[in-house]
């Protein structure tokens, strides 16, 4: 007869089973909450999600860059004037005042192989606002790892000109240290970097493009570029959500379309001639063209699969 050896349900194995558990069933209900606020997705939407390695990395700077679509970044200051988002009151970013989105403390233990970085994620958290666990997945869905995931500080895209934890791209990496307020706009003013009206100089750039190598650099940058993005959506009128998974996914969003777009996907929906472009861009032009003859359009097939995509992968409840 066979012995089954069973333990109390405060054992460490037991209870660390039932914590994974807890865990993955929040992430599965915060993920279709935060589907449920950026736009209603079809029953069977989730099925015609195309699957394969194109799913592995989500980089439409990257890939748009590399097709020839992208647009050269504008500084964050000036994006903080422009039409589209003019309607409503916006606080300057060097108000440097937090952002209302709620408490969540960063279990240092399961950053893994990152909690080194654990110091800087948590200094950019309490100067911008943003959740240390939220910043901490951005990072985790951007950055290249290792076999044991540790994130690359290295990391960098073959294709295109994005490089760091936080995978900017030189012009938008550029246009940061030029608004003024932001983390790396005071490093490039303490080295010299900048000129008298405030752009870089084109002796520094080399220099200032490098310093996305650096930890510390792309966390504080990536958690100045999701604040200012998070107050662009606010200021158009869309709520960006207070929990860290909100937060984060929203600000993730953000960070590949651009707050124009990203507005214009949260509140109305891209066009399907813009859609198309981004879904081609970003799993080729034989699948997007058999994804969006299953869905009917092309809006409908992008929102389907980058919903699925950040709703999958953008999880702080990982680092909580």
């Amino acid at each position: 007869m066979t012995t089954i050896h069973t333990r109390p349900l405060g054992a460490p194995e037991t209870a660390a089973t039932a914590a994974a558990i807890h865990r993955n069933a929040l992430g599965a209900a915060q993920k279709r909450l935060w589907q449920a606020a950026i736009g209603t997705m079809a029953p069977d939407a989730q099925a015609k999600v195309p699957q394969g390695p194109e799913m592995e990395k989500l980089d439409l700077d990257a890939l748009l860059e590399l097709s020839g679509q992208a647009t050269q970044p504008r500084p964050m200051a000036a994006m903080l004037h422009s039409p589209e988002f003019r309607d409503t009151d916006l606080r300057s970013l060097e108000t440097r005042q937090p952002e209302a989105v709620g408490a969540a403390t960063l279990d240092r233990t399961r950053l893994g192989t990152n909690a080194r970085h654990a110091p800087a994620l948590e200094r950019a958290a309490e100067r911008t606002g943003i959740p240390a666990t939220a910043l901490a997945a951005i990072v985790n869905a951007e950055a290249a790892k290792d076999s044991s995931g540790q994130w690359n500080v290295y990391s960098r895209n073959s294709r295109s000109s994005a490089a760091g934890l936080g995978q900017f791209l030189s012009g938008t990496w550029q246009g940061m240290a030029e608004t003024r307020g932001t983390w790396l706009n005071q490093t490039a003013q303490a080295k010299g970097w900048l000129d008298r009206s405030g752009q870089v100089r084109p002796a520094a750039r080399a220099a200032l493009l490098q310093l996305r190598y650096d930890a510390t650099a792309s966390i504080e940058t990536t958690a100045d570029y999701a604040q200012a993005n998070l107050k662009l959506l606010k200021r158009s009128g869309i709520a960006t959500g207070e929990d860290p998974s909100a937060v984060a996914r929203t600000a993730y969003l953000a960070h590949h379309l651009g707050p124009g777009d990203a507005a214009r996907y949260l509140k109305t929906g891209l066009t399907d001639a813009r859609a198309s472009l981004l879904l081609r861009a970003q799993i080729g032009g034989g699948r997007a063209a058999q994804a969006i003859a299953r869905s009917g359009d092309a809006s409908a097939a992008h929102r389907a699969w980058l919903d699925n995509y950040v709703g999958s992968r953008v999880r702080p409840e990982r680092f909580a």
